[in-house]
């Protein structure tokens, strides 16, 4: 039983390697989308040694036997090289909250093509991020939308620009109590919301027209993702 366990044990170590570098290439491809172009993510697989009083698994290749259970021999640790001259250091040292949202991001749009959360909720995915990037992390965050119910808290309007719903969460006073609403848009708000967005100004024609670009924009990029899977975008 041990020789057995310890074939399978191999071949789910060298599995798991050849997955790992392929997810690293593409979370990386995804990160250097998200205004993180120098970042790199890897991927360490190492071995415990067994407990105290407890025999290990002797694998060939290994000089000490190792501890094992139910996922294998191996503990595996994502890592970041957060930047050109970096060491490679674990996610939550080397990541900052920001960077730690867009990571989330990456690693979730990578892994949309399987097993996927019901639900996803970031908040300020975009924080530190504008432009190109800002429109970027909206189409990445339309993407995982397809397989899943994706709630973004965010102040960017590229971003909001790509929801299929728009709502808009605000605050009043009447001096003495404090309360939040939650309101739903329409079309003509929702142009409305991203000039105010954009400008700060919600009358002005030349953010409503901006406004109503990057919606064309999304809008386009939903027609295409639906063509792509040749059925209706949700």
């Amino acid at each position: 039983a041990r020789a057995k366990l310890a074939t399978a044990a191999t071949a789910l170590t060298a599995e798991r390697k050849r997955a790992g570098r392929e997810f690293c290439v593409r979370v990386t491809t995804e990160l250097q989308g998200l205004a993180m172009p120098h970042s790199q993510l890897g991927i360490a697989i190492r071995h415990r040694q067994p407990p105290a009083g407890q025999d290990g698994l002797r694998i060939a290749g290994l000089e000490s036997p190792v501890a094992f259970g139910a996922s294998g021999v191996d503990e595996v640790e994502f890592l970041l090289l957060a930047h050109e001259g970096a060491t490679p250091a674990p996610i939550g040292r080397a990541a900052s909250g920001g960077e730690l949202s867009r990571i989330m991001l990456a690693l979730e749009v990578v892994l949309s093509e399987s097993a996927s959360a019901p639900t996803f909720v970031f908040d300020e995915v975009d924080a530190g991020v504008g432009g190109k990037a800002a429109v970027e992390i909206g189409r990445r965050l339309a993407q995982l939308g397809k397989s899943a119910q994706v709630l973004v808290v965010t102040h960017l309007p590229q971003v909001a620009a790509f929801a299929d719903h728009h709502l808009v969460v605000s605050k009043q006073s009447d001096g003495r109590v404090t309360s939040s609403g939650v309101e739903s848009l329409d079309d003509s708000a929702r142009v409305r919301e991203l000039a105010r967005m954009l400008a700060g100004q919600e009358e002005s024609a030349h953010a409503a027209a901006h406004a109503q670009e990057l919606l064309d924009l999304a809008s386009l990029e939903r027609d295409k993702r639906s063509h792509a899977v040749g059925k209706p975008s949700k």
